[in-house]
């Protein structure tokens, strides 16, 4: 048992030996003894070529369109400062950029009072949306017992309608067995022209009635004998 104990402090303290002079390594406490994580993450550092940097001549004809852009005049200002050899002053936006960046900021990155009050105009058309349907379901509530007395009036008139014509049609089939001696289909043309005879006729009997009720009408009184 000590033998062991002694044997894995041994493998301990090589490892740890091995590992130091390469490696940062991390200790972790375990069961089965002490574990090492080693960090392999080695960033490069940033070298910056402050003597000789590197700066494009924009008149040649070799040198990239895009250093010879303001973006990449601010970039040489923002790793090498005054000795980009770039004028500060012309790094500023100019008057119409910075209205379009003032435009920008004001669509999309809005202040606290303006997001306020865009908040209180959607809340009032909310409520005025609210207030005008329940405006709306009240008045069709108020309207809906005459609605639905002037539905089932309509129903009633349709039955009738529908009973009459049915009542009608079963008058005129027992008429043509009657005149012909058979029963005719209601579709077939002899029927039809019946139809048409009998309604013709029923017109001439409604008018001289009509005529008759008139002249009726326009008699003078007999007069009164005492």
């Amino acid at each position: 048992m000590a033998a062991s104990n002694l044997g894995r402090r041994t493998a301990v303290l090589f490892v740890v030996k091995t590992f130091s002079l390469q490696r940062p390594v991390l200790p972790i406490v375990s069961r089965c003894g002490s574990l090492f994580q080693i960090a392999t993450y080695n960033p490069k550092p940033l070298r910056l070529n402050i003597k000789d940097p590197y700066i494009p001549d924009k008149e040649k004809e070799d040198t990239p369109d895009w250093q010879k852009t303001d973006k990449f005049d601010r970039k040489l200002f923002g790793r090498y400062g005054s000795i980009s050899g770039v004028d500060p002053v012309k790094l500023w936006p100019s008057p119409k950029e910075l209205e379009r960046l003032i435009a920008e900021e004001q669509e999309w990155q809005p202040t606290l009072e303006v997001m306020l009050q865009n908040v209180a105009a959607k809340e009032m058309e909310r409520e005025k949306k609210v207030k005008a349907r329940e405006k709306l379901i009240a008045t069709n509530m108020a309207k809906m017992p005459k609605m639905i007395e002037d539905w089932r009036r309509e129903t009633r008139a349709l039955k009738m309608k529908k009973k009459e014509e049915k009542a009608r049609k079963e008058r005129l089939v027992a008429e043509a067995r009657e005149r012909f001696g058979y029963a005719l289909d209601s579709r077939s043309p002899k029927f039809l022209e019946m139809v048409q005879e009998i309604e013709k006729e029923e017109k001439k009997k409604k008018k001289l009635l009509k005529s008759r009720m008139k002249q009726g009408d326009a008699a003078p009184a007999a007069p009164r004998t005492s």
